[in-house]
């Protein structure tokens, strides 16, 4: 795996991503469309191979799946680049469209299909779940995430 590197929309907020991300989703809950006004794009990265470095805002609210989520932002320019699960506190997701070379990630499926608007662009060659999927495994004979 290549390092991979990214930041907010000003450079106030930069960070390093040390492992490959465990998923690459894209959103489709009402949180997510909230913020971009459209599905996101998300990495699915093991907390503790993310490097911050920069000042970072948060908001915390319920998601739809009923687990308490914290989101940070850059506070000068508000980009919106992480979140955390409080069903899965070992991962963090990473805003994709934040990463120095977007197209070094590809996603993999469409979740909360069932929430995306009527004109919403879902790719059909990626997998679809109407709501929270499963949470990853990781793969066989590795060590969890």
């Amino acid at each position: 795996m290549s390092e991979r590197n990214g930041r907010c929309l000003c450079g106030a907020v930069r960070y390093r991503l040390s492992a490959e991300p465990v998923a690459t989703r894209v959103c489709w809950c009402r949180d997510c469309q909230h913020i971009a006004a459209n599905g996101t794009v998300n990495l699915l990265v093991p907390s503790l191979a993310l490097d911050i470095s920069g000042e970072l805002s948060e908001y915390t609210s319920t998601a739809d799946s009923g687990n308490r989520i914290r989101r940070r932002f850059c506070p000068r320019c508000g980009s919106h680049l992480f979140g955390n699960s409080s069903g899965r506190p070992h991962l963090t997701v990473v805003r994709a469209g934040s990463l120095d070379d977007p197209s070094s990630v590809r996603p993999t499926m469409n979740i909360w299909a069932g929430s995306a608007p009527a004109w919403a662009c879902l790719d059909s060659a990626l997998e679809r779940v109407e709501q929270q999927p499963l949470p990853p495994q990781p793969a066989q004979g590795a060590a969890p995430a």
